[in-house]
């Protein structure tokens, strides 16, 4: 690059490379403000003078407030021998956005969950005190998810899945214990009030712990135990201070929670390496259960009773009560599927906190709109069992 270098060992200035005749041209583009009076400062060394020269950094950069004079220090290497220079750029990270994209959907996820559960208990509850046939109302609840997601698939606003004979063998039982927990759930909501139900069904980190421990024979660490004292502990201490105790409530709450524990379990065995998505595959535990469910509401309750029943309830509210019933039905379809929608995109402990924050916004809204009074005590009951289950999620990390 520059020809007028000559091959020697000794020392050299800048003016050695720019005579003082000679122009620098001016270069089209320089991340570098140009630099006067420029002072080179090389050891002494020996290079080639058929190889071109690159300046690799410039380091302390000085200006003199007095003189306005700029002093550079700057290293020299041949070209063959070059080096990556030293420049980082904040480029925008893909992983990085995709987490944070990740992030808001699970959120709107949970967020959707929450609300779509409040209104549901909150029409359920108006439904059975008009109405309490709960075998009847668990049967509608299923019969809308099923109706609508078949609706969904032939209308091909969702994919149908993809099953076969084994796919159906394996969701079998899965599907009797969700039919159990659910109806039992509806039970209890008619006999008790729905803040109660939902403090007792807290305690299903225990049942799930107990399970496991003397069914299946598998050991947690210590912090697991513990975690289910405050969880029992709350339970009890809110059930015992409850104002409108019940019975049936409380041993349809139990019920629930052994039910759902061995659904999970099912679930857990009998979903591995199924291609089934997350809507889809409640989609189908809603029609299976509806089956197993029918023959046993029309055996406990019958048309003769529903009948009855339900005239009652129209001559009391009004055309409200059918609206009241469809939007139970619907939006307990709506809040568990997007709860096994989330459940593809998070983990079980993750799911679990959101399940627990889910019975908290559950309890409050309730207590707030049906006006159920609540002593200090069993506040406090249910604080604790709440506390537990929180608990139970981070020891089972």
């Amino acid at each position: 690059m520059f020809s007028s270098i000559k091959h020697s060992p000794s020392s050299f200035t800048s003016t050695d490379f720019f005579p003082k005749k000679r122009s620098i041209p001016r270069p089209q583009f320089s991340p570098l403000p140009i630099i006067k009076n420029l002072h080179v400062n090389i050891p002494s060394q020996s290079f080639s003078s058929h190889k071109p020269l690159h300046v690799s950094s410039i380091e302390n950069l000085a200006v003199s407030n007095k003189t306005q004079q700029r002093k550079t220090e700057c290293h020299a290497y041949e070209a063959d021998r070059s080096r990556p220079l030293d420049i980082n750029i904040d480029l925008p990270d893909e992983e990085t956005s995709l987490e944070a994209a990740k992030k808001i959907k699970i959120g709107i996820y949970f967020a959707t969950w929450w609300a779509l559960n409040v209104v549901f208990n909150i029409y359920n509850k108006k439904v059975l005190n008009a109405f309490p046939f709960p075998w009847l109302t668990s049967t509608l609840s299923l019969a809308a998810g099923s109706l609508l997601m078949l609706i969904s698939w032939a209308t091909r606003v969702a994919d149908a899945p993809k099953t076969d004979f084994e796919f159906w063998k394996t969701l079998f039982p899965v599907a009797v214990a969700h039919t159990i927990g659910h109806v039992a759930a509806t039970v209890s909501m008619s006999k008790v009030a729905v803040s109660f139900t939902h403090i007792i069904k807290s305690g299903e980190p225990a049942f799930s712990v107990l399970v496991s421990r003397f069914l299946l024979g598998e050991a947690f660490p210590l912090p697991v135990y513990l975690s289910l004292l405050p969880i029992i502990g709350g339970c009890a201490l809110s059930a015992f201070t409850e104002l409108n105790f019940n019975m049936t409530g409380f041993m349809g709450a139990m019920i629930s929670n052994l039910a759902f524990v061995f659904r999970n379990i099912f679930s857990k065995k009998g979903m591995n390496g199924k291609s089934v998505s997350g809507m889809n595959y409640y989609a189908c535990l809603s029609m299976l259960s509806l089956l197993i469910l029918t023959p046993f509401a029309i055996a406990v309750e019958g048309p003769q009773l529903w009948n009855v029943g339900w005239q009652k309830a129209v001559s009391q509210i009004g055309p409200n009560f059918v609206w009241w019933v469809v939007a139970q039905s619907v939006f307990y379809h709506l809040y568990n599927q997007v709860s096994y929608m989330s459940l593809d995109q998070i983990s079980p402990l993750t799911f679990s906190i959101g399940n627990t924050m889910k019975r908290i916004s559950v309890i409050v809204s309730s207590i707030i709109i049906f006006h159920t009074p609540v002593r200090p005590i069993n506040t406090l009951g249910a604080a604790i069992a709440i506390l537990g289950t929180f608990l139970y999620s981070q020891a089972k990390q």
